[in-house]
């Protein structure tokens, strides 16, 4: 082969590649566009830490002295966790988790 048509198929080769990438970007914005509504949708059923403990706790139907005493700290501890004015230890967030027989995992997956 001359040098000139090898160029012309490497020239061809670039370019395509480059078309097909534009190709599959403009797809992954359009996809992005219309989904709006579905993330839009997430944010709002999401929910703080706090919240999602409060909602196990009321689910278990404990008071938050029940589980202040079943995991050793304050209730005043417990209060501040749901009002999210603090966070749980990694510890004691696992003991939340056992208490309300869920996974730690699954507890903070219902998280943001």
């Amino acid at each position: 082969m001359t040098k000139t048509l090898v160029m012309t198929l490497l020239g061809l080769i670039f370019f395509a590649a480059f078309v097909g990438l534009f190709v599959l970007i403009v797809r992954a914005l359009m996809k992005y566009i219309k989904s709006d509504g579905v993330r839009k949708e997430k944010a709002e059923t999401r929910k703080s830490l706090g919240e999602a403990l409060k909602q196990h706790h009321s689910s278990c139907k404990m008071t938050q002295e029940f589980v202040a005493e079943a995991i050793g700290v304050s209730r005043q501890a417990v209060s501040k966790w749901e009002s999210g004015k603090s966070d749980p230890s990694t510890s004691n967030l696992i003991a939340l988790a056992k208490l309300y027989h869920i996974s730690a995992e699954d507890l903070l997956k219902e998280v943001e």
